[in-house]
């Protein structure tokens, strides 16, 4: 199944379609950094991505980066809100060469966003390293999911920011996983 979002405000223009089709991800935000970074969410996810986003990158990357997690959310939550069965829960540690990152996933429908995470330098490149927080925080709150996320071992800052997305997605994968259980998977019988 295909979910399709668009987000138009005075800042940015941002569309995006996901699915668990393996397809090749298309993703085009104007920003260099983040294409790469959504790019290996993608595959470590198993989920396909089409990104279109453009907005006021002549001031920062902020807006772009934050409606783009903003919409990402969003529609996480509307694949959850449809899957029949799942295992809910999620952890991935993934070591980037000298950096080792963990990631641990609830889908509680109760949004909690906990970021222990000390990024060695300000920026990669053009990209403002805060951002990255931003943009996990805007996907969590909208998706409504519980995640704790920390930078265990630091060293180059893009390995560590890779190591944060890719272990973000390997637990959101994880969490995502039917299982033959075909009733919501909480004792309280809803996840909201």
């Amino acid at each position: 199944m295909n979910y399709q979002k668009s987000r138009q405000t005075a800042e940015t223009s941002i569309s995006i379609a996901i699915s668990k089709e393996k397809e090749k991800p298309n993703i085009h935000t104007s920003v260099g950094f983040l294409d790469h970074m959504l790019t290996l969410f993608a595959f470590h996810s198993g989920l396909s991505l089409q990104i279109e986003a453009k907005g006021d990158t002549y001031v920062d990357d902020h807006h772009v980066t934050e409606d783009i997690g903003i919409v990402l959310g969003q529609l996480i939550l509307e694949m959850v809100k449809t899957q029949q069965s799942f295992k809910r829960y999620g952890t991935s540690y993934i070591p980037m060469d000298e950096t080792l990152a963990r990631t641990v996933i609830d889908i509680s429908g109760r949004p909690y966003f906990s970021f222990n995470v000390q990024l060695s330098k300000e920026k990669v490149g053009h990209f403002d390293t805060e951002l990255v927080e931003e943009f996990f925080r805007a996907l969590i709150i909208n998706a409504r999911l519980t995640v704790h996320m920390d930078l265990i071992r630091g060293g180059n800052t893009h390995h560590e920011i890779e190591a944060l997305f890719k272990s973000f997605a390997k637990s959101l994968q994880e969490a995502l996983t039917p299982t033959l259980e075909f009733e919501i998977p909480s004792s309280k019988g809803v996840i909201e």
